[in-house]
């Protein structure tokens, strides 16, 4: 619900002396009593809860003055108030506010109330609030000619559809209208410039089209004026814009405008605020801007906007936000830039800006926020940048920067992120940098710096006061120890150091480093043993400690590391063998053991039996199939000597005799279970034959009873879904697939997949008929809520409210989570996506159509952490927009282009978007939702779905942050399903829903303040 505008405040201050007055008898009089009758017809037309409004009763109309939310005055009910009291129940309903002569205030928002509402026949009305609900529809059936003192319209944030209203032309004395936040469509109707009273006007987040009618100029008491936002205008801004001198905000983002900024809105000398960001503008920034001496917002960011910054702007002294970013502007920084007093945001970065940063930022202004990255810079970094004490992120990176980074910055408090990568900065890190207690990013890779990693050099600072997630110092000079001070950085999540010249011992102390994700030393001069302290990091996921001098053996508590996917320990001296231990791990996706000095038989179990041979060259010495090099070999011709084989004991043909009865039974009960149940249908040409899973009550004839054109609830590319019944009347849903019996149309996968599996988060396969000259068909159980896409995105605009958005992102997460952990050989699914999620009546997940589901080579069986081993497909599967890159590109599939899928599906359940065709020609929702957001937590609620009125944005940054991981470029930095489903179940109201059956290892929710914090797991997408 949005904060009321300060207009309506006054609004509402002009009517309080309404609102208090009192008149002796006032409940008897006749006219009060047709106001009450009046109030409990609308509380009937709007389906109230049962447990609000419950003073409104037909028994009680003589204390009409003292119901909820009604005041009197004059001895009639003047205003009615019942905002933000959830009156809804979700049912649609046609309600009508008439009857009330001497109303003069009215408010229903934020009660999410669906259908429709009418007000009319109201002469006195002079405020009307129906902002944040669901209503639907038009505004036709408002009669805005019986509303003649109507001053404040607002419709914010609802479902209204149809085009913009021309009632509210006829409103002479309006001066507050917002119809933002809605669907409507078509063009702004030319005589909206005719409301000469209005104030304030909100047209943005619709679907509107056409031109900015330069109509709107004639609107000279005009303060407001919000178009942008979802809205697709032709042409650009008209220039008559310039004739609103009383305009102090103008937002006009996001709309698709061209061609370039009028000089005309250089006129408006009272403008506080100018927005014209995310559009496709041209040309130079007028110079005219420069008049604009109120003016405190500045933001142009996002266009194609050419020339040089305009030395006019230097007279905007009063500007605290200055945003140019995202343009093609060039030449320099300007020095008048430095020079303005109250200047705290300053974003110029991806432009061709050349030249020195002006050395005197942020001499004069509290800075807070700098980002002059990506483009052309030279010079040095400003030593006063943080001279007032409140900058928190400065972004340099991507330019030509040389010299030292400024000592003062050691000692800047109010830093929180930093990135200076990709630069030639030289000398030292300024001692305190990394140890700094706001500090959550640091990045200075990719420079020319020298000399140690500092230490500490503050005694009195605690790992549990850092808060420094992201550390990185590749591509350096770096020399000296790892100083064992690194431990105080409790909070770090990803620390990278590679390619320096970093010299000593791994120190031990990097097992302090709990919540550590991501470690690379690699291309150092690091030597010594590999501390046995690493095993107690037991978030790692990444680990690269390659190219170095590191001797000794491997040791066995990296085995203890359970989600660990990547691991390169190559071009070292290590010794002796690969711990078994080690070789057992299935959560391992690429190892790298080459050119060390192993010894010893390869482990035949877990991952690395599917490794290819590179992965162990240069270790002569060690032996197994996957080298091609049998272990029974006393010498080799250079000499190295192989490890011989054990002579085989009794103890062992014991075992495989086991092992052999084990597999007869499960050949001879998989074929019981394929004989239950089989039987013909038809003649002997078409035999139908029926296999259950379960107990059915149902046979042949109902299925093919049910496979009519009546009762078909979807079509699909593999076939026809019809709604059955069973002889109980219990719903069933058959699938039947086209191409006839001897095409398999996912047939056998889906067999295979479902007939094996149970989950109560996985659509249950009831049975399946096939007969050679008809069809193959599949029966279900009934899922009446229908699919998640269909709900989010159906023409009906299905409305999911954000709780049971959330519950559905959880218990879809529990059934891949089942899919790649908890079944024997692991299971990817290839083609997750909103319309295979399938929606129960009570509106709960369950994953669906598993024609493309692939059985990947198993390392550890049930229960392992990550048991596939990627396989190459023969051609690309899926839905476009959910296909993961590395799919696409290599053909390459794995759990984690299932886990890229759900991301996408998690983005959808965000902003209520399909994946593909909402965003331009080649961009898709993750494409969008990066460039949106910028990977910025305050950004999220520009990309969350406008039909939800209030959501927990804690919950809604959290869910957003979740699906970003599970996007991500690398396949290797992608949670695995099990962490999405611990991530999700952070928030208490939602880990409480019902876990899944499987092993309580893999599935079950951790306690809510144990889970990961998706935040800080990977803060190198926070930009």
């Amino acid at each position: 619900m949005k904060a009321l505008h300060p207009f309506v405040l006054l609004s509402l201050i002009f009517l309080l002396p309404l609102s208090i007055g009192s008149v002796d008898g006032y409940g008897h009089g006749e006219a009060l009593h047709g106001d009450a009758l009046a109030l409990l017809s609308l509380k009937a037309s709007l389906s109230c809860r049962p447990h609000v409004l419950r003073s409104w009763l037909p028994g009680n109309v003589a204390s009409v003055c003292e119901w909820t939310g009604v005041r009197c005055a004059g001895g009639r009910v003047v205003s009615v108030d019942i905002a933000n009291m959830n009156v809804s129940t979700g049912a649609p309903v046609t309600a009508e506010v008439t009857g009330l002569a001497a109303l003069a205030s009215l408010s229903l928002s934020g009660n999410g109330i669906v259908g429709a509402v009418a007000v009319s026949a109201l002469p006195e009305l002079r405020y009307v609030n129906v902002s944040g609900n669901q209503l639907g529809g038009g505004l036709d059936g408002w009669d805005f000619p019986s509303l003649p003192s109507l001053e404040v319209f607002d419709a914010y944030d609802n479902n209204f559809s149809s085009s913009l209203p021309a009632g509210v032309t006829a409103l002479p004395r309006l001066r507050y209208l917002d119809l933002g936040g809605n669907y409507f469509s078509g063009v702004i109707p030319a005589s909206y410039g005719g409301m000469l009273a209005l104030e304030y006007l909100s047209l943005n987040g619709n679907n509107l089209q056409g031109t900015i009618p330069p109509e709107l100029g004639n609107l000279t008491s005009l303060r407001e004026l919000y178009l942008g936002y979802y809205n697709a205008f032709d042409g650009g801004i008209p220039p008559e814009l310039g004739r609103l001198r009383n305009l102090t905000m103008l937002d006009v983002s996001n709309c698709g405008l061209t061609g370039s900024i009028p000089s005309e809105l250089g006129e408006l000398a009272s403008l506080d605020t100018l927005f014209l960001h995310t559009n496709q503008l041209t040309g130079e920034i007028p110079p005219e801007l420069g008049n604009l001496t109120a003016l405190t917002r500045l933001d142009l960011s996002n266009n194609a906007l050419t020339g040089e910054v305009p030395s006019t702007l230097a007279s905007l002294t009063s500007l605290r936000l200055l945003n140019l970013f995202l343009n093609r502007l060039h030449g320099p920084v300007p020095d008048f830039v430095a020079a303005m007093p109250r200047l705290e945001t300053l974003q110029l970065f991806m432009n061709n800006l050349t030249g020195r940063v002006p050395a005197g930022l942020g001499a004069s202004a509290a800075l807070r926020l700098v980002d002059l990255s990506s483009n052309r810079l030279t010079g040095m970094i400003p030593e006063m940048l943080c001279s007032s004490g409140e900058l928190h992120t400065a972004i340099l990176m991507n330019n030509f920067l040389f010299g030292p980074i400024p000592g003062a910055l050691g000692s800047c408090a109010s830093l929180t992120r930093v990135r200076f990568g990709h630069n030639y900065l030289n000398g030292s890190i300024p001692a305190g940098f990394l140890y700094l207690p706001r500090l959550n990013l640091l990045e200075l890779q990719n420079n020319l710096l020298s000399g140690p990693v500092p230490s500490n050099p503050s005694p009195t600072l605690t790992g549990s006061e850092s808060q420094l997630a992201q550390l990185n110092l590749s591509n350096n000079l770096l020399s000296g120890p790892l100083p064992a001070a690194l431990a105080n950085l409790s909070a770090l999540q990803t620390l990278l150091v590679s390619n320096n010249r970093l010299a000593g011992a791994v120190p031990p102390e990097v097992g302090e480093l709990r919540l550590l994700v991501k470690l690379d030393l690699s291309g150092n001069e690091l030597s010594g043993p590999i501390p046995e302290a690493i095993g107690r990091c037991g978030q790692l996921t990444y680990i690269d400690l390659s190219t170095n001098k590191l001797s000794g053996p491997i040791p066995e508590a990296i085995a203890g590391i359970r989600v660990l996917n990547y691991l390169n320990l190559s071009r070292n001296q290590l010794e002796e063998s690969i711990p078994a231990a080690i070789g057992a791990m299935s959560s391992l996706t690429a190892a790298d053991f080459s050119y060390n000095d192993l010894s010893g038989q390869l482990p035949d179990t877990g991952q690395l039996r599917y490794l290819n041979e590179t992965a162990f060259a240069g270790n002569p010495r060690l032996c197994g199939p996957v080298l091609n090099r049998p272990c029974n070999i006393s010498s080799d011709a250079g000499g190295s000597t192989a490890v011989s084989p054990r002579r085989a004991t009794a103890g062992d043909y014991k075992l495989v005799f086991a092992l052999g009865l084990l597999a007869c039974s499960v050949i001879f009960a998989a074929a019981a279970v394929l004989r239950a149940r089989s039987y013909p249908g038809g003649g002997p040409d078409g035999a139908w034959r029926f296999t259950a899973f379960h107990k059915v009550d149902f046979g042949i004839a109902e299925v093919i009873e049910c496979m009519k054109d009546g009762n078909v609830v979807g079509r699909g590319g593999a076939g026809v879904v019809y709604a059955g019944r069973a002889r109980s009347g219990g719903a069933i849903a058959v699938k039947r697939l086209n191409g006839g019996g001897r095409h398999d149309h996912g047939f056998r996968a889906e067999i295979r997949t479902l007939g094996s599996i149970r989950h109560r988060n996985i659509v249950r396969l009831l049975a399946f008929c096939t007969n050679d000259q008809e069809a193959n068909v599949l029966v279900y159980e009934y899922m009446g809520g229908g699919s998640l896409g269909e709900v989010l995105h159906g023409k009906g605009g299905g409305f999911l409210a954000w709780d049971r958005r959330y519950r559905i992102a959880l218990e879809a997460a529990r059934g891949l989570c089942y899919l790649h952990h908890d079944c024997s050989p692991m299971i990817v699914h290839r083609d997750v996506k909103s319309n295979n999620i399938l929606l129960g009546d009570g509106l709960e997940a369950h994953v669906a159509d598993f024609g493309l589901a692939k059985f990947l080579r198993s390392g550890a069986g049930a229960g392992a952490a990550n048991a596939g081993a990627s396989e190459c497909m023969s051609a690309v599967a899926g839905s476009y927009g959910y296909i993961a890159p590395e799919y696409a590109y290599t053909l390459r599939v794995d759990e984690k282009s299932d886990v890229y899928s759900f991301g996408v599906v998690l983005l959808e359940l965000v902003t209520g978007r399909r994946p593909v065709g909402d965003f331009g020609e080649g961009v898709d929702i993750v494409q969008w939702a990066k460039r949106v957001t910028d990977g910025r937590r305050e950004s999220v609620p520009k990309v969350v779905d406008r039909r939800l009125s209030t959501v927990p944005m804690d919950e809604v940054s959290h869910l957003f942050f979740v699906s970003m991981l599970c996007v991500q470029e690398n396949s290797v930095e992608r949670p695995t399903m099990r962490e999405v489903v611990q991530m999700l179940s952070e928030f208490p109201r939602h880990a409480s829903t019902q876990p899944s059956p499987s092993s309580a290892s893999s599935s079950s929710a951790p306690e809510p303040d144990k889970g990961p914090n998706c935040y800080k797991l990977f803060p190198d997408l926070l930009n």
